[in-house]
């Protein structure tokens, strides 16, 4: 039983509490007995690692301390700022001669080697692990899996596991863990689905290593199955498939997780509260994440700098200078904060307000300006026509100009039609390897196509490859994926199979086309394909992934509601123009997200305003 004063120093919350326990025990001559003192060392070690330099300070007095006080000092390091410093006390270990090491001491040293990732010491530890003996501890050897895990040597982390005769849960969660960490996930899923059983550990590490790696489609099924089989979950599982949700624009899966959390009563945390939020803003539902925003009783600089890049992100740039006005009331703003705020002063053509607040970043609040930051002031120079302005403060960056910043421009010469500073911009991309696809698409403008297949001759020697265009959209529940192949549209991304209403699809572009032919709407068609007649280049505007997705949107949701779609490129020009109609045409609103921003599409018109 632990003296009353060593439980006493359990519930301590300062270093004065700590101290006053101290000087009662000094008097009390309760520091003479060995045992109690190196409980006392222990107990601040374990319970109060904020204060470990006075654990350190207390155990230099201490003349034989036991195993168990070392193994507490080693432990503790091995958690800290400071994980060398387990070294130290383990070497102590060693050099006494009435002192023995034990699993223990390896376990907490092990820990320490991941914590400072150490291959050297790693492999140091390892052998005396086995020198001592103590190479078949289930403990040490969940700790060595971990660790070499942590150190990217999967290929040993693997062996050690495989010789390992009767795995626990807690090494097999481990091990799973490791592989969605390192993305070997066959042999993840492979060892999941072997376990006979399976603890909320396991199914977090599996859908967040999913989630992490963008396989967001595996991750919602996995968690559908752990819904199935009734597995409690909590708030690190429902964040991360809130984040898959995000990632695939799936409102109606992101509404049912919402819906559990209701259900369950799950605290809202900030973490869960912005995970929220980032869902519906990512879902282009800006309503319900604000209804969110609101509602949450406590709130940090992520959860307002969140609801404030999705509000200037869906073009509500006035309601992101009000929300950031709020905010600066009682919170600290960060640079993630300054990058929506310079989003939404773009949005709404305020460029006096922005230069005031990026001037404010260091001078104020002590932000150092990041090239994000940079390429959002060239944006709002070049959205409101100052153009002069933009290339003048893209000469006085203190840093070499990103591809952000000449992209920015580049976008503002093609709107304002400045085609002397558009090629500047377009030159500077090109040398940052950024630029080939633009450069091709202006040549093909010109229709010199000896100079298109120069370019791609070039992005070919130089291993640039196109990634291939996806659209993603969620009907009833399910998540579909439209990739644009030489005749079909996949909807999935694992099977590669064409999608099952392949031909209804195909007679919606078609019956598309006709109404926009039959209206006289003239696409401009030349950045599509090079080198093929006007009627090849219209059928293959009409076969752009994100067309795909909307045709299946006409023929699959109920009238009236929104297709909400989500794209890897950013819009071409073409597209753009063409959906606009289609909004119109079929009176739908059609939301997407491409690689730069949303785009709400409504009766002819889009939230861009054309600029993008």
């Amino acid at each position: 039983m632990k003296h009353p004063l060593i439980v006493l120093l359990i519930s301590c919350k300062t270093r004065k509490q700590i101290k006053q326990i101290h000087t009662q025990m000094l008097i009390n001559g309760l520091l003479n007995q060995p045992h109690l003192l190196n409980q006392f060392v222990s107990t601040i070690a374990l319970n109060h690692p904020n204060n470990l330099d006075y654990s350190n300070q207390v155990l230099e007095y201490v003349q034989n301390p036991t195993v168990f006080t070392l193994n507490s000092m080693i432990k503790a390091h091995s958690k800290s700022s400071s994980p060398h410093y387990s070294f130290h006390y383990y070497n102590q270990i060693l050099q006494s001669s009435n002192l023995y090491l034990d699993n223990y001491t390896f376990t907490y040293l092990v820990r320490t080697c991941t914590q400072i990732l150490s291959r050297e010491s790693g492999f140091a530890v390892h052998a005396a692990v086995i020198k001592h003996g103590f190479e078949f501890s289930p403990y040490v050897q969940c700790a060595l899996v971990h660790m070499y895990a942590e150190l990217g040597l999967f290929s040993l982390s693997r062996r050690l596991f495989m010789d390992i005769v009767e795995p626990d849960l807690v090494i097999q969660t481990t091990m799973v863990s490791a592989c969605a960490k390192l993305g070997e996930f066959d042999f993840a899923r492979k060892l999941f689905d072997e376990m006979t059983m399976r603890d909320s550990v396991a199914w977090n590490a599996l859908i967040a290593g999913y989630v992490r790696c963008g396989r967001s489609t595996e991750a919602l099924d996995l968690f559908h199955l752990m819904q199935r089989e009734g597995v409690m979950v909590n708030e690190v599982v429902l964040t991360s498939v809130l984040s898959a949700c995000s990632h695939l624009c799936a409102l109606d899966q992101g509404r049912w997780v919402h819906g559990i959390i209701e259900r369950n009563k799950i605290r809202m945390t900030v973490t869960l509260g912005s995970a929220l939020i980032d869902m519906y803003t990512k879902c282009g539902d800006m309503g319900k994440a604000m209804e969110v925003f609101w509602m949450m009783k406590e709130r940090n600089v992520y959860t307002w700098s969140s609801a404030m890049s999705g509000l200037a992100m869906n073009g509500a740039g006035k309601e992101c200078l009000e929300i950031f006005s709020l905010m600066k009331e009682g919170v600290q703003p960060n640079e993630v904060t300054f990058v929506a705020v310079l989003q939404g002063c773009s949005v709404v053509g305020s460029v006096d307000e922005g230069c005031r607040h990026f001037e404010s970043m260091k001078q104020v609040y002590g932000v150092e300006p990041r090239l994000e930051h940079y390429g959002c002031m060239v944006d709002l120079y070049g959205r409101a026509g100052q153009l002069d302005d933009a290339i003048e403060f893209i000469n006085n960056m203190p840093m070499k100009p990103h591809t952000g910043a000449w992209g920015a421009l580049l976008r503002a010469c093609k709107i304002h039609g400045n085609a002397k500073l558009g090629e500047l911009a377009l030159q500077n991309l090109v040398e940052l390897n950024a630029g080939y696809v633009l450069l091709s698409n202006l040549y093909a403008n010109s229709k010199d196509w000896d100079r298109v297949n120069n370019v791609r001759e070039t992005m070919k020697a130089k291993g640039m490859k196109k990634v291939r265009g996806c659209s993603v959209m969620e009907a009833d529940g399910e998540v579909h994926q439209f990739f644009v192949g030489k005749r079909s549209f996949l909807a999935n991304v694992v099977g590669r199979k064409s999608h099952p209403r392949f031909k209804e699809i195909k007679v919606m572009l078609e019956e598309i086309a006709r109404r926009l032919r039959l209206s006289g709407s003239a696409t401009n068609t030349d950045p599509v394909l090079f080198n093929i007649d006007e009627e090849e280049k219209e059928a293959a505007m009409c076969k752009h992934s994100e067309m795909a997705a909307i045709a299946f949107g006409l023929i699959s949701l109920e009238e009236g509601l929104p297709i909400r779609i989500v794209k890897n490129h950013r819009i071409c020009g073409d597209s753009h123009e063409v959906i606009k109609i289609i909004s119109k045409f079929y009176n739908r609103e059609i939301i997407i997200r491409d690689r730069d921003k949303f785009h709400h599409f409504k009766n002819g018109e889009c939230s861009c305003k054309d600029y993008w």
